[in-house]
């Protein structure tokens, strides 16, 4: 069974934008962990939190806490994709 297959999407997974900055959040649920909050820029860089969630809904408000406290700019990596937090 692949990793997609073990894993359902959350209905709360959208974008966020500011300027020219867009990044787009992703939260999944592994069969094996709980919530997995994933964001990707319109670069291709992720950034994946170690610690999974109990609840989708925890893990967007992390999604929301994060971009407010510290801005999507700091969500965004480099234009050739290269970035690994």
């Amino acid at each position: 069974m692949s990793e997609a297959e073990k894993r359902a999407m959350s209905p709360l997974c959208q974008a966020f934008s500011s300027g020219a900055d867009t990044l787009q959040v992703n939260i999944y649920k592994s069969k094996k962990t709980g919530w997995i909050l994933e964001m990707s820029d319109q670069y291709g860089n992720t950034t994946v939190w170690d610690d999974a969630f109990d609840t989708d809904e925890s893990a967007l408000e992390e999604a929301n806490a994060t971009i407010q406290a510290e801005g999507i700019a700091s969500l965004i990596g480099p234009t050739d994709g290269s970035w690994n937090p």
